[in-house]
């Protein structure tokens, strides 16, 4: 270190009570500035105490030296702001009251002369020779721990910046209703789905969807690979002509392959449940009316490829491969299941006992079920194979043939019908999964239920949306076994 005067040597640091070298003008182990502060007294050794000098003479103003670092780059000690004496346009010390009380009855001299406390550091000489004007100063004994004047902090001329963005954020807030993005919470989204403010992408209405009936409730979730929801669902309930009520649950799931996905699910579901809650108040059997359902949503379906002059040209490959997905849906009426599906979307019968069996209702219009109906692979070859997930049913303009099934049960014993896309039972396959996965309480609380079911799929990966729908069936007992008719 460079040195342009000598300075009497110290045993120690004032700040960090290390032993400096001799000639050092500053601290090698703490910076501290050995040519302007004495050595610490040794009443309180582990706080740091500086000392303002004498009160400088009226009309005359002495700044303190600049703070420097040394070549190692240790910073200099603090300034705080009550480090320097006040004076007023006298040239007299300023008092610092506390709390309305003069300096005085704190025992800090306020006078020339006054008498000191014991063990009061006093002036820049040793302990007890303070100079004339001098007003003690010890930060380690401030009034009030939170006090404004205990903060540190100096009064900024100009606002708050931090306040300042605030404020405006306020300004510029939506009106009531309007729509406010998810991320910084204040700004207006625009058309486009993208936040004013923060310039932040909000997510689409159907990343996440959940809807709750009295006695049925579903829920959509986009999933962690997908970069939108291609699923949709429907849920509703109407009453029967003697009454009785009758719940609906259906559930679609686009094809990713085929063009505009999310809105071949949106309609099929859509006009599915139209056509249940318009034929079933009206006496049609369910098992006809859910047939009539598949028909009417792959005609809506079918609708979406029937586009306009010029609508294609943003997509060359739309004419190629029209709208398209798989439909699975369930009625609940009176002592009847009636399920209804075209493609691999599932119904899964799970018994409120669960010492009882459950079951998988529906059979998956696919390339992995068909090589199993012929014999030409068990069912674990089959679904081990890449081919396994290929469709051989849906709903679209490019179907080779509409073949709705349905099946009429009759359940002896109260319990839930679980209907899913695919996004779901990948991670459930089984019936027994699927029954695991439930939990205990879905028939008291369907729509918690159905958001573990979610996450359970999320939890295993989340590689496709995610759909399903719950619906508690109750029934008395009415003895062993129980009816089935499929079509």
């Amino acid at each position: 270190m460079s040195q342009s005067h000598q300075q009497p040597a110290l045993s120690k640091c004032p700040g960090c009570a290390e032993p400096p070298a001799a000639g050092d003008l500053f601290c090698g182990a703490c910076g501290y500035d050995l040519s302007a502060v004495p050595a610490r007294p040794d009443d309180r050794p582990t706080m740091a105490i500086t000392v303002p000098p004498a009160a400088p003479p009226a009309g005359a103003v002495q700044w303190p030296a600049a703070a420097e670092t040394d070549s190692s780059d240790v910073p200099a000690p603090v300034h705080h702001p009550a480090d320097l004496p006040g004076t007023d346009s006298g040239g007299r010390p300023l008092a610092e009251p506390e709390h309305g009380q003069p300096v005085a009855e704190r025992g800090e001299a306020s006078e020339p002369g006054a008498a000191a406390r014991p063990g009061q550091v006093d002036g820049p000489g040793p302990v007890g020779e303070q100079a004339a004007g001098s007003v003690p100063v010890r930060h380690d004994d401030r009034a009030v721990p939170g006090d404004a004047a205990d903060s540190g902090d100096f009064a900024l001329a100009a606002p708050d910046p931090r306040t300042a963005e605030h404020t405006a954020a306020a300004a510029a807030a939506p009106a009531p209703g309007a729509k406010v993005c998810v991320a910084c919470r204040s700004g207006r989204v625009d058309p486009d789905g993208y936040c004013e403010n923060c310039g932040h992408a909000q997510p689409r209405e159907r990343d996440h969807m959940e809807q709750e009936l009295d006695a049925v409730a579903a829920v959509s979730d986009r999933g962690l690979r997908h970069h939108r929801n291609e699923d949709s669902f429907a849920v509703s309930s109407t009453a029967l002509p003697d009454g009785s009520p009758a719940v609906v649950a259906i559930v679609c799931d686009g094809v990713s392959s085929a063009s505009r996905p999310d809105e071949a699910s949106a309609a099929a579901a859509s006009a599915a449940n139209e056509a249940l809650l318009e034929s079933l108040p009206r006496g049609t059997h369910p098992q006809q009316a859910m047939h009539e359902a598949i028909v009417a949503a792959s005609e809506a379906v079918n609708a979406l490829a029937q586009e306009p002059a010029g609508a294609m040209e943003h997509d060359a490959h739309r004419h190629q491969n029209a709208p398209a997905c798989t439909l699975v849906g369930a009625i609940a009426a009176g002592e009847l299941l009636i399920v209804g599906w075209v493609g691999d979307s599932r119904v899964y019968w799970v018994p409120e006992d669960r010492t009882r069996p459950t079951a998988r209702l529906t059979e998956d219009d696919s390339w992995a079920a068909q090589m199993v109906a012929a014999g030409l692979m068990n069912e674990a070859e089959a679904y081990a194979d890449e081919r396994a997930h290929a469709i051989t049913g849906w709903l679209g303009a490019d179907a080779y043939e509409l073949e709705p099934h349905t099946a009429a049960f009759k359940p002896d014993r109260p319990g839930l019908v679980v209907v899913c896309t695919d996004g779901l039972w990948n991670y459930a396959e089984s019936a027994e999964e699927m029954a695991a996965a439930v939990p205990p309480d879905a028939q008291e609380r369907p729509l918690h239920a159905a958001q573990v079911l979610v996450g359970h799929a999320l939890d295993g990966g989340g590689h496709d949306n995610v759909t399903v729908a719950l619906l508690p069936f109750a029934v008395r007992p009415q003895g062993a076994g129980s009816a089935c008719e499929t079509a």
